[in-house]
């Protein structure tokens, strides 16, 4: 019996790539970066992005949007 070949998708990805997966350019990115809201990990000199980072940095900016609408629709009282 043959062995089956593993796809091992990779646990980091490089600039470029979290760029392009997060749709911005690679400037907004090291922007994002620099303020801390998204974290690096740094092998050498290469700048690395966990693929579980990418995707929580983007469900809380889904979350802070939505929550951002709720405030927009629900009527403030007046103190």
């Amino acid at each position: 019996m043959k062995d089956k070949e593993l796809s091992i998708e990779p646990l980091t990805v490089d600039v470029k790539m979290a760029a392009k997966m997060l749709s911005i350019c690679e400037r907004t990115l090291r922007s994002i970066t620099k303020r801390g809201e998204l974290p690096v990990i740094r092998i050498g000199n290469r700048v690395l992005y966990s693929r579980e980072d990418l995707i929580k940095f983007v469900r809380q900016r889904s979350r802070r949007e939505q929550d951002s609408e709720e405030e927009k629709d629900t009527p403030q009282e007046m103190t």
